[in-house]
């Protein structure tokens, strides 16, 4: 099926995209960076932060670009002094109630809001009014809620409802006291659709939605990011480890990841802390005179050999089945299918996701 082509113009130079596509799909394909806080590609476009407003030859408005279809021979502004002093307006106004304690968030280094300030030169607002002083909820096990934070984006709405299908946030309230929160405005904790996935946080581009997991132990610029596979199922998504020193201390979605994206559920995003955990065992241990005791991988790996040949021996092949696990990776199971084939010498292989 041919894909219909429409050519405009952007910063002066001669752009082509898909018919349909927003002014900003058209850029990003342009190599052509347009800022934004509410829209991400995951999810469905808003228009709420109108950061992304360019200008339009011919428009006497500065429409937002994520919400705005091209046209054939369109031309469009993403950087003239109009709309850099519209984006500097609208960063102020957003910092009018928001709090400028950057020194101290967790986000900083990856906080949207404080990036976009620095390339505008935004320092304070010029919009003196009420603030608003929302308690942080720190109920849930996992994320930290700080309202104050909240740029009302509706990322992490929308991403309730169209990544994880929970449908847990929602806006509540009018004007100055609107606020994305859950039904009848409890406590995370205490919301009965959330499965404490962390999509929100994943979303969240600033400091209202943090993992409790990494406050106060690094700031983002700290951290080495290291691409992995989930553990804990067969799914194989995708996240990075946060390792600091060497040590892991969080994990963070990978927006690159081939399976998920930036999806991870409850156990993947923040279940990874039993490496750490006390009673975990790190090296083999073998029964002798009734008691465990520990062993070299040398030891035990001698010992399995044996035990494996033993049983051929006596008892035959068949006499030996398999089953692996769908926490392996492919290449993994592959072996374990082999070993038990080519080795072995039988058949009775099984795997726990088959059921």
């Amino acid at each position: 099926m041919l894909v219909e082509l429409v050519k405009l113009n952007i910063n002066g130079r001669e752009v082509e995209a898909p018919a349909g596509s927003t002014i900003l799909q058209a850029a990003e394909l342009a190599g052509i960076e347009i800022p934004r806080l509410c829209y991400d590609k995951e999810l469905s476009p808003l228009g709420a932060c109108r950061l992304c407003v360019v200008e339009v030859k011919g428009n006497r408005l500065l429409p937002a670009s994520c919400v705005t279809p091209i046209s054939a021979g369109m031309v469009v502004d993403t950087e003239s002094p109009a709309v850099a002093e519209a984006r500097k307006t609208i960063l102020e106004l957003l910092i009018a109630n928001h709090p400028l304690d950057c020194m101290t968030c967790d986000k900083l280094g990856d906080c949207k809001l404080a990036d976009y300030c620095y390339k505008y030169g935004v320092k304070d607002s010029a919009f003196a009014g009420e603030k608003h002083d929302y308690a942080i909820d720190d109920s849930n096990p996992f994320i930290i809620r700080d309202l104050n934070k909240c740029i009302l984006c509706g990322a992490c709405v929308r991403a309730c409802e169209e990544l994880t299908g929970a449908d847990n946030l929602s806006y509540l309230n009018r004007g100055f006291h609107r606020k994305a929160t859950t039904a009848g405005d409890v406590d995370y904790i205490d919301s009965d659709n959330c499965v404490f996935c962390g999509q929100c946080v994943a979303v969240c581009p600033t400091g209202a939605l943090t993992e409790k997991t990494l406050a106060g132990k690094a700031r983002r610029w700290d951290i080495d990011r290291v691409r992995t596979t989930c553990p804990f199922c067969g799914t194989g998504c995708n996240f990075d480890l946060a390792v600091k020193e060497g040590k892991i201390i969080g994990v963070l979605s990978n927006p690159d990841a081939p399976v998920n994206q930036r999806m991870l559920c409850v156990k993947g995003r923040f279940g990874w802390d039993y490496i750490y955990n006390e009673k975990r065992l790190t090296s083999p241990l073998i029964k002798k005179n009734g008691k465990f005791e520990t062993a070299s991988w040398d030891e035990a790996y001698d010992l399995i050999a044996t035990k494996f040949k033993e049983i051929k021996d006596k008892y035959g092949s068949e006499s030996f089945a398999a089953l692996s696990s769908a926490r392996c990776t492919n290449e993994e199971n592959f072996l374990v299918g082999k070993f038990t084939r080519a080795v072995m010498g039988t058949n009775n292989v099984d795997h726990c996701a088959r059921t």
